[in-house]
């Protein structure tokens, strides 16, 4: 069931013929559980038409490199050759994904946009309804509440939108059936950019290659399904009690194949509420993270015009930062001494190592990770961009509403004052100590040279 409330047109243009539906695919890279989609094929068997679908892929998408797009097109080869099974061709074009919607447009009766949050989102779409020729209507299938329908305004803290969210989890948390194809459009000569050889076409992208492949966390909706599989049998039950410990490892793993649209939430959420056997209160803290804090996450960034900057902070944290803005700080570190691990601090070098390493960090470990960034920086401005650009250039969900609304955490958003301190003033701190004190740190920087050298 798509809901109406995820559906919005983007332009006035009349109904009109064309020879197919297009589906333009960006956010929701994968062939099942996709609004959008579902949406795009009801549309065409009710027009008796086949139905297309794009991937405009770009050279140069804001901050990404080779480690991100060699995830991406591992999944968005699983996903054509998906959708060729449901008789839906997925072309590839090459170039920058707004010009390539607009030009399959002239030959389309309607075009179905999945959505996008950041900015670069934003204006590809609003780009596409100023010039495509046809109707345009974007499917919101990316968060289980649609952003608008669970609040119309930025939201100050989990507090804040998680009774709105919990509102509407009964209207939302509903199965989509899959629609079968009436009239499948694989026969259509469409000229494409093969994807099928990952290693080929990234040797013809022209994409910055700084940061290398990593190989423990391989692209697709098959693997991001094993990896649920997996949580939900052998760490979901500890999942409300140990998640914190980074040497426990109770993670699902699934926030590159969120960010990359390689599953859907609304299909997580419920394999985890459909998990028989289950603890309760370990499925409802990892619905909390999966939908109250991500989709808080969501809200920031459609919300906040400034959520990759230093201004999204709250009055009272920049407040607070100038206050204490000329604290001495006990050690410095510039961007390339923190990317190459060397800081006094073992159990930050251990996490950076793993995310240079993986593309992914432990989740509590992300936190103090940030926080050390602040109090090694000359100002909080300068830790704010060294955050931001390190978060994004190495993590495989990097560029996420989460990373951003991640980073601006560490600052002081959606959180409270606490107790004032030097370098920090009000904004919380976290330290060594209180690492050693509730977990196994030593097994973690362990775990983490291991990954180092290939262990």
């Amino acid at each position: 069931m798509v809901q109406p409330e995820r559906v919005r047109r983007l332009n006035d243009e009349w109904p009109r013929d064309g020879a197919y539906v297009l589906y333009w695919m960006q956010a929701s890279q994968r062939a099942e559980w996709n609004h959008a989609l579902e949406y795009a094929v009801a549309e065409a068997n009710q027009r008796a038409l086949p139905v297309v679908a794009l991937f405009g892929l770009t050279d140069a998408y804001p901050e990404a490199n080779l480690r991100h797009y060699a995830f991406m097109l591992e999944g968005l080869r699983e996903t054509q050759a998906a959708m060729r099974q449901r008789g839906i061709q997925l072309v590839v074009r090459r170039g920058s994904p707004d010009e390539a919607a607009v030009t399959m447009a002239a030959d389309a009766a309607l075009l179905v946009a999945d959505r996008g949050y950041t900015r670069v989102q934003r204006q590809w779409r609003q780009h596409v309804a100023r010039r495509a020729p046809c109707p345009v209507v974007q499917v919101e299938g990316d968060v289980v509440v649609p952003v608008e329908t669970a609040s119309d305004k930025e939201e100050y803290a989990a507090a804040t939108i998680r009774p709105k969210l919990h509102r509407q989890l009964r209207a939302f948390l509903v199965p989509l059936a899959e629609t079968p194809v009436k009239h499948d459009s694989i026969g259509l000569k469409l000229d494409g950019f093969d994807i099928t050889d990952v290693d080929a076409a990234l040797a013809r992208l022209d994409v910055d290659r700084s940061v290398p492949r990593q190989g423990y966390y391989l692209g697709g909706t098959s693997q991001a399904k094993e990896r649920l599989d997996r949580f939900i049998a052998e760490k979901l039950d500890a999942y409300a009690t140990d998640r914190g410990d980074p040497s426990l490892g109770i993670e699902s793993h699934l926030s590159p194949y969120l960010h990359f649209g390689q599953i859907s939430p609304l299909y997580v959420a419920l394999r985890v509420l459909d998990a028989h056997g289950r603890r309760q209160e370990a499925k409802d803290a990892f619905l909390e993270e999966l939908i109250v804090r991500r989709e808080l996450s969501v809200n920031f960034v459609r919300y906040s015009p400034h959520y990759d900057s230093f201004r999204c902070l709250p009055a009272w944290a920049r407040a607070t930062f100038a206050k204490h803005a000329a604290d001495p700080r006990d050690y410095v570190y510039s961007r390339k001494q923190l990317e190459a691990c060397r800081t006094h601090d073992p159990y930050w070098n251990a996490a950076m190592r793993e995310m240079v390493v993986t593309g992914k960090m432990h989740n509590y470990m992300r936190m103090y990770w940030g926080k050390k960034i602040i109090e090694w920086s000359r100002s909080p401005q300068a830790a704010f961009r060294t955050m931001l650009a390190l978060n994004n250039k190495w993590f495989l969900d990097g560029r996420d509403p989460n990373s951003f609304a991640g980073v601006a955490w560490c600052f002081g958003k959606h959180d409270r004052p606490w107790g004032e301190r030097p370098v920090f003033g009000t904004v919380r701190y976290m330290n060594a100590a209180g690492l050693r004190r509730k977990f196994d740190m030593d097994t973690y920087v362990r775990q983490t040279e291991r990954l180092a050298s290939g262990g």
